[in-house]
Formats: C-alpha cells, structure tokens, sequence
C-alpha cells in the first residue's frame, strides 16, 4: 500500500513536502504525531491524525505517538485565540498513561515487528535541558522573523485578542521542532504528520533539521474536518464526543456517528474507518438506491463504536437504538447498565412514584392513571389497552387485571410505558 495514496483517496492530505512521497517509496520511514495531553482522554477531532498513523503503519511505515509531557505545559497557540490553562506534572503523567491506553486500540505497539509503534513523552528529553543550554544550541538556529512568519503567530500578534501573545506560546514551535530534531536524531524520524493548524510548527523542525544538521526530514498534514453545514465537527450540545466512555458513553458515541447526514456520512466513512475503497463504494451506492436505510451511517456507526470501545458495546448501542422506534425487547431493556438506559430515554417525560406503593403491588391502570399522569383517566387507558396500544417494559399489556410490582423494576428503579408506537413515559421509583 501507498501511503500517500492512501490518504488522498480518502480525503485526508492537504499539504505535504516536495519530496516526502519519494521518501516514502523507497523504505520503511519512521514517522511521528504530536499530541498534547491536555485531558484524560482523546476526543473524536483527534482521530483523524490518530488514522493517520494507523494507515502509516498499515503501509509498512513505523508510528511514533509523541504526547507531549513537555509542550503540554506551554499551550500551542495555533488556532487558539487565547492562552490556555497550564497542567501540572502530576496532571500531566496522568493525561499520558490514560492516552496511551486508547492508542494502543488503532496502533500495534506490541509486535516483534521492525514497524512497531513507539510511545514517546518529550518531558523525557526536555526536563534537565536549560533555558540557556537551549537558546543557545537551538534559538541561534531560527531567527525570529522565520518564527513571525508563521500564520499562528501573525494572527495571535495582529490585534485580534486584547491578550496578543506570551513568549512562552511565542517559543511553542521552537520546543515542537527541537522534538522533531531529538526524533530524527534519536529515532530516525524523518517525516511528522499532523493537522493543517500545524504545519508551521511542523516546518520550523524540518527547517531546524535542515540547519542544524544538513539533513533531510519531510511534511505531510491532513484538512480540518468539517461538516457540511459549515458547523464544528465532533461538538454536540454537551461538548467534545470524547473516546473515554466515562466521559461519553458507547451508546452516545454510536448515536453521534448513526446521526450525521449523508454528505458527512459519505466523507466520514474513507476518514475514520479502514474500510477498503470497493466496500465503500458499495456503501455510497447503496445509500443513494435507499437513503431511508441509511447503510452508510450504520456502518460507520459499528466500525467506530468497535475499534474505540468493544464489539459488545456496539451490540448493546444497536439494540438500544432500537428501543425507541418500535423494536428491542423486555430483555434488551433489563440488559442495559444504567447510563445507556437513561441516554436512550433522555426528554422522555418523567414521572415519579414511591416505592412502598409497590410492596403489594398496584393494578397497572391505577399506576398509569391515578399514580402518575401518563393517561389522564382509567376509562381513556382502558381504550388504548383494548386497541393494543399499550406496553410495560416492551411487553403488550393484554389484561386490566395486570398487577405491577417490584420484578417490573428495570434496575430496581425504572419502568417504561409506551403509549402507541411512538409515546414513551419513564416512571422512576423514590
């Protein structure tokens, strides 16, 4: 495979370095991405970057995933409009051992493999390296106006903040491009891939490189994913979708990617999933023959949902998804944890009954009429059990007799009644 093909079939190359194609024809070359560690957790706008280095290795090439214990505690200033909070080491050791571990579910870091993929923490290298040390066998190597050419820079020094910038952001590519000098010293590193915000920072190593050493290292960085609409990718209403599932549970991770529209579908698929060009081809055709279906955006769902979190949780997100249009059954409800549950029947109404009323148990009509106000009488509940319009827990209510009791508690606290085949109540037990 063609690494930089690729990642032009799937839209994911916007500028690269003469000569970094050629680079890559003739070898297996070490390449490297930086990731600041500023949280616990990637989010769903670092995948991209985080593809990357998969299909890099895919390719026969060998991943370096820089986070960077170091630059962490600065702040890049690219397409930043104000400086950020600054992390403590302690902080900082923990957002790096939570990150290794998700990346170790895109890259093959275990392997005998001569392409095996490396952690590295730029706090290794930089922590007993001087200020003065570094002015003066780094600094004396960019001069300023190279370091005020940078877009990020130009834009942080034009008057668009109140704030302009610190010299600790200022000094942000220098740090970033001596860490593209220690890998290509070190390591072997000779090419680093990144998001379009960074290729001046990425430019100032291969520039220090070039300088410094009269080597060659090389540039390849991926667009800023957007949506169709012009709005941010990976935002929802609660913030970040992030890959933690404390933070973002599988099924609202699923649920996120079963959403986009077609057009974001259609380009989201060759992005974030290492489905072969045929399958995916299929996948737009069969889009296009029945949109309704919407095979592109279940596809993408399953893909993400399994590589980020496990074949189990996609299982378990699927059949919630069901629940509210008609399908899933009593067991799915009694199956799912309780943060799934409660995400599934998120702005449903909600209604709340003590639990000493079902020691005894209670009739069904009397909980659904009189207990709560899912029916606004006994007679109008009756008519819709009558019709077959009315549900407990997924399971038909056929008798006005049915008793309700504590075995009909989804987690010890919970039952659903459906109304129809669409009006959902949650009854909660205090």
């Amino acid at each position: 495979m063609n690494f930089v093909e690729e990642l032009r079939w799937r839209g994911m190359m916007q500028d690269i370095m003469p000569g970094t194609e050629d680079c890559l024809q003739k070898g297996m070359v070490t390449a490297y991405l930086g990731i600041d560690p500023t949280a616990d957790s990637l989010h769903i706008g670092h995948l991209v970057t985080v593809m990357m280095l998969l299909h890099l290795q895919r390719c026969g090439h060998k991943p370096l995933a820089l986070v960077g214990g170091a630059t962490g505690m600065i702040g890049d200033p690219s397409m930043k409009s104000e400086e950020r909070n600054l992390l403590d080491e302690d902080t900082l050791k923990h957002n790096v051992a939570c990150i290794k571990k998700q990346l170790e579910k895109f890259l093959d870091f275990d392997s005998k493999a001569p392409n095996a993929a490396e952690m590295v923490n730029n706090y290794d290298w930089m922590k007993d390296y001087s200020f003065l040390n570094f002015i003066r066998d780094i600094g004396k190597h960019i001069t300023v106006n190279y370091m005020m050419s940078k877009e990020s820079v130009k834009k942080r020094l034009s008057g668009e903040t109140r704030e302009g910038m610190s010299f600790t952001e200022f000094t942000y590519q220098l740090v970033q491009g001596y860490d593209f000098l220690y890998l290509y010293e070190h390591k072997g590193c000779r090419l680093q891939v990144g998001g379009s915000d960074q290729w001046g920072n990425i430019t100032t190593g291969t520039e220090l490189i070039r300088r410094k050493t009269g080597g060659e290292a090389y540039a390849l960085v991926c667009p800023l994913i957007t949506k169709a609409d012009g709005g941010k990718f990976g935002k929802t209403e609660s913030g970040n979708v992030w890959l933690d599932p404390k933070k973002t549970s599988p099924y609202k991770f699923y649920q996120f990617w079963l959403n986009v529209s077609d057009a974001d579908a259609e380009k989201y698929i060759k992005i974030f999933t290492c489905l072969d060009r045929k399958t995916i081809e299929e996948l737009v055709l069969a889009q296009k023959e029945a949109p309704h279906l919407r095979p592109l955006q279940k596809r993408l769902a399953k893909e993400l949902t399994i590589m980020v979190h496990s074949e189990q949780d996609y299982q378990v997100s699927e059949e919630a998804s069901q629940i509210l249009f008609g399908a899933g059954s009593t067991e799915t409800l009694f199956k799912m944890d309780e943060e799934t549950f409660l995400s599934v029947f998120e702005g449903v109404a909600q209604f709340d009954v003590a639990s000493e009323l079902f020691k005894n148990g209670m009739s069904v009509l009397d909980l659904i009429s009189v207990q709560t106000g899912v029916f606004p009488s006994k007679g109008e509940a009756r008519r819709t059990l009558d019709g077959g319009g009315l549900f407990l827990n997924k399971e038909k209510i056929t008798s006005s007799e049915r008793m309700v009791g504590q075995t009909d508690l989804i987690g010890g606290k919970y039952m659903v009644i459906q109304k129809g085949k669409k009006n959902y109540f949650l009854i909660r037990v205090i």
